[in-house]
């Protein structure tokens, strides 16, 4: 293996995707792979796209060769890619599938690019069906999944969904790895320093984009429990809404939680990251669907307890009472387990647990994942 192309969202790109792929290309490049990723020029139209912008405004990443070249909404580019990235004739092509809408665009590309009869291209699904459907997501991933030659999920709900599609195509699972680029932790009483917040006060968080999927309502709701009220915490909503905050909004005044709810509601840069993580006693994550999330391999880099919902591949990462909790979706249920994790003190145990588990999800596994995969394709049995 001496060439590897990643194909998908990266810098000037925002988004837990982007970092991902910068951070699975650092790893490739540390095992001395010719690595660079090409990403898009459009990616959505802006109609599309539910947030205030696409786009990073920090610096580009250090040594990390990112190409603009992709329009998902011009077929004519998607010829001109494919056809380029085959005469370049990379050894592994790596290309990731999230939203069904790009399948025409990402699909075509890897379909030229396949015919020099080198090229293995393998995808990387974060969802084959997404949690919000629109009419012809099917069709048009059975259109993707018939381009590829490999898959690797980093749940096994995405992979059954995979094989709903294709049976006997060659495939890997490595869990989502610890994201660990997001700086250092803080100590409780600096982090809630810099973001401003009460220091006497302890902090759950809810942190990421805000869609509907997510729960949020359920979180804000189970966070009325009136026996929450005997502790010193507050909820901490750090991220973007990418659906109307109306309901939210609506559902902290009818429960009157406007003093105990703290909204963070812009886009958290990187460097703020570990603030938020760090000023936190856990983390909550009462998703009513999911696959898996880079958000709890964040709260793994920062040693936090999370509390995540028995759906998709989250309570495959987070060994129930152990390094914090998995519930079903119901506001019953999160309460119970915010109000155990105060009465009984459980972050010391549950921090001391994580240091343990988190040495399962490193980068090195999902690059040795690639490698599996690719091997099998081209030397089947």
């Amino acid at each position: 293996m001496k060439r590897i192309k990643i194909i998908g969202p990266a810098y000037p790109y925002r988004g837990g995707i982007a970092t991902f792929n910068e951070r699975l290309a650092q790893e490739f490049a540390s095992m001395g792979i010719d690595i660079d990723i090409e990403t898009f020029i459009i990616q959505y139209p802006s109609f599309l796209f539910p947030g205030k912008t696409q786009y990073n405004d920090k610096p580009a990443p250090e040594n990390r060769n990112i190409k603009r070249t992709i329009n998902s909404i011009n077929p004519l580019n998607w010829i001109k890619v494919g056809r380029r990235i085959r005469k370049e004739a990379p050894d592994l092509v790596i290309i990731r599938y999230w939203l069904p809408v790009l399948a025409p665009c990402l699909g075509t590309i890897v379909s030229l690019a396949r015919r020099n009869k080198h090229t293995v291209i393998i995808c990387l699904a974060d969802n084959i069906i997404p949690h919000e459907h629109r009419s012809g997501d099917r069709l048009l991933t059975n259109y993707f999944m018939q381009r590829i030659d490999g898959l690797i999920a980093m749940s096994q709900s995405v992979l059954k969904d995979g094989n709903s599609f294709r049976k006997n195509l060659p495939q890997g699972f490595c869990p989502h790895p610890i994201f660990d680029n997001y700086g250092e932790k803080l100590s409780f009483e600096i982090a809630k320093q810099k973001l401003k917040l009460d220091p006497n006060t302890r902090y759950l968080l809810f942190f990421g984009f805000i869609r509907d999927y997510k729960g949020l309502d359920l979180l804000i709701n189970a966070f009325a429990d009136e026996r929450l009220r005997k502790f010193p915490v507050k909820l901490l909503v750090a991220g973007e809404y990418y659906s109307s905050p109306e309901p939210y909004l609506k559902l902290i005044r009818d429960n009157n939680l406007e003093n105990l709810i703290e909204l963070r509601t812009d886009f958290i840069p990187d460097d703020q990251v570990n603030l938020y993580f760090s000023a936190a006693d856990m983390v909550v994550q009462p998703y009513k669907s999911a696959t898996q999330s880079g958000v709890t391999q964040i709260g793994y880099h920062f040693n936090k307890p999370m509390l995540v919902t028995n759906v998709g591949g989250l309570a495959e990462i987070i060994p129930d009472e152990k390094i914090g909790y998995v519930v079903e979706p119901e506001i019953r249920e999160i309460a119970g387990a915010l109000i155990d994790f105060y009465e009984n003190d459980r972050i010391a145990e549950f921090e001391a647990n994580i240091v343990e588990e988190k040495k399962k999800f490193s980068w090195a596994n999902m690059a040795n994942t690639f490698l599996s995969v690719y091997n099998k394709i081209k030397n089947p049995e």
